[in-house]
């Protein structure tokens, strides 16, 4: 199944890292978060990936491209230019790499793939920033069974600061709590039908507003509700948090 990760924005509230890279191409444990977010979809079986490039999207092909020799030993012939992988990479990834446009909107980018989902029948599709430890099969059995155009991943937007309770002056309980305890709010991990694209007019389309807005009065957007691990990566503060999750070795997303 086709899956498709947005990595066109600007993100400039990570400007310290995104004015020399975009920011799926932002490291976390030496990895690009990118790369995280691909190895969730994997442990599912899926392999198959189309990323829409925009912002400084030829580091992103610049990666890929050398993907294989980053990770291998190698056996260079200099006189022939003859070069032989000794190691092969654990990824069984097939990726296409699409430039979608430097200033198109997030629906615009999903609406420039068109030609390559439109006959490919259901397909999924989320944001190159943010991890979870979602169950992926799980999700694709809860589209598939209700049978709508569109299903968006509900999760528990992150606490930005632990919670105090103080009597008086005296704090009585401290608590730095990973997710919220009420609320839901958009997670990425979506799931579409093509029938998706008739909701997007143009590259100023934000998949997050007229689209979804229209597809959820007519109906037609359910929420599959992870109340999960789940985490973007907006400031320099979301990177040293996920950054924190793996040097304690204690990462939710990734599956031992």
């Amino acid at each position: 199944m086709k899956t498709i990760i947005l990595c066109g924005g600007l993100g400039t509230r990570l400007s310290e890292e995104t004015h020399l890279k975009p920011k799926p191409m932002v490291e976390i444990g030496g990895k690009p978060i990118l790369w995280h977010i691909m190895k969730v979809y994997q442990q599912f079986g899926i392999n198959d990936f189309f990323l829409a490039l925009g912002y400084k999207g030829e580091v992103i092909k610049d990666y890929f491209i050398n993907y294989h020799a980053r990770q291998s030993n190698l056996n260079i012939e200099l006189k022939s230019g003859k070069v032989q992988y000794s190691d092969p990479t654990s990824e069984d990834w097939n990726i296409s790499l699409i430039h979608t446009g430097p200033s198109t909107m997030t629906g615009g980018r999903l609406l420039r793939l068109k030609s390559y989902l439109k006959d490919s029948g259901t397909f999924m599709l989320t944001y190159g920033d943010g991890v979870s430890d979602i169950n992926i099969k799980e999700l694709l059995n809860f589209h598939k069974l209700h049978g709508k155009i569109a299903t968006v991943s509900a999760v528990r937007p992150p606490v930005r600061f632990g919670e105090l309770i103080i009597n008086g002056d005296h704090v009585s309980h401290f608590q730095e709590k990973p997710q919220a305890g009420e609320g839901w709010i958009n997670g990425g991990f979506f799931v579409f039908e093509p029938k998706i694209f008739d909701f997007i007019k143009d590259d100023t389309t934000f998949l997050e507003r007229e689209p979804l807005e229209q597809l959820a009065q007519h109906g037609e957007l359910m929420a599959y509700k992870h109340p999960g691990f789940w985490q973007c990566m907006d400031t320099i503060r979301d990177r040293d948090f996920l950054e924190e999750y793996l040097q304690n070795g204690k990462a939710p997303w990734i599956k031992k």
